[in-house]
């Protein structure tokens, strides 16, 4: 027998009360055999889709900053903390659940995104925010450059530098997503169809009806492409 968290750095992992619910590990080891994370097993006490790391601590700067910062791993939070950037949580490895983003939405409907700005966190940015804007929340995403994440950034860089880099660099993550889709198309009819569609299928998501057809209105334009086009097919939805 071996211990669950044998030869790792141990996170402990608090609910929204304070009290900690469950473990997480990252090994020390660069064998990629080994699993790079490990977390406490599911229990009535701990089920990690209702849990957003760090929250417990960032509430209370969540509210008086009216927006909360997500991010993916435990040290990109605990860094962010140390650098004075206090509104930080994480889903902690975990595709983002509804739970977790209802949990959120009790302190701010205001969501920024921080990953790489490699091409693996681009594609961790677009997973799991359609889950946000299902709960009608105003989605903005910061790409940091290539060769940081959060955590290294953070480290590299003072809480004035940090905030200056996150409020020039904040864009509002639809607008983001349109573009990326559009560059990605390169011009092929096809592809142009495929992108568009999954612009369709994340604004039809969106609960508020004259958000929606802002956003109808600004996708047309970037992606250009007649905007009742647009507005039918996300009608359909």
């Amino acid at each position: 027998l071996r211990d669950r968290f044998y030869d790792r750095v141990i996170f402990p992992i608090h609910n929204i009360s304070g009290r900690i619910v469950g473990f997480g590990g990252r090994t020390l080891r660069t064998d990629k055999k080994v699993a790079k994370y490990q977390n406490s097993p599911e229990s009535d006490i701990y089920n990690k889709r209702r849990e957003l790391y760090g929250l417990y601590f960032a509430k209370k700067a969540i509210q008086q900053e009216d927006t909360a910062i997500l991010v993916e791993g435990y040290a990109d939070v605990i860094s962010m903390h140390q650098a004075g950037v206090e509104n930080v949580v994480a889903s902690s490895g975990t595709s983002l659940t509804e739970e977790q983003v209802r949990l959120l939405g009790r302190f701010t409907q205001n969501v920024t995104l921080m990953f790489d700005g490699d091409a693996a966190g681009v594609k961790a940015a677009l997973r799991g925010v359609d889950v946000i804007l299902k709960e009608g929340m105003n989605v903005r995403i910061v790409l940091l450059p290539e060769e940081h994440d959060p955590d290294t950034f953070a480290r590299a860089n003072d809480s004035e530098t940090l905030r200056a880099y996150i409020k020039d660099n904040s864009q509002d993550f639809l607008a983001f997503k349109a573009r990326l889709l559009l560059g990605e198309a390169t011009g092929v009819p096809l592809n142009r169809s495929t992108a568009i569609n999954d612009m369709v299928g994340s604004i039809a998501l969106i609960p508020d009806e004259i958000k929606r057809s802002e956003y109808v209105r600004y996708c047309a334009e970037i992606m250009a492409i007649d905007q009742q086009t647009l507005a039918v097919a996300v009608a359909r939805q």
